[in-house]
């Protein structure tokens, strides 16, 4: 909870920043800037989300497979 408010604070502190600057143009900067660190913040996670996703649907082929190869092995060694 603690990590929350301090992770929200400075976000809170550089909208301030931008909001009390009185020339448009510069303000609008301001804007444009924390847009663009928002977004590479947002895109960074993406990629290692896709990678984890194919991990687990790697690992979830590889088992299937494996229990149809111990199905198979189970009938043929079954009058053994």
């Amino acid at each position: 909870m603690t990590a929350l408010a301090i992770s929200t604070a400075p976000a809170a502190a550089i909208e301030q920043n931008c909001r009390f600057i009185q020339a448009k143009p510069d303000r609008e900067a301001c804007y444009k800037r924390q847009e663009e660190e928002l977004a590479a913040k947002r895109n960074k996670p993406t990629p290692v989300a896709t990678d984890e996703s194919k991990t687990l649907e790697s690992l979830r082929q590889m088992r299937q497979d494996d229990e149809a190869v111990y199905r198979s092995i189970h009938g043929i060694c079954r009058g053994c």
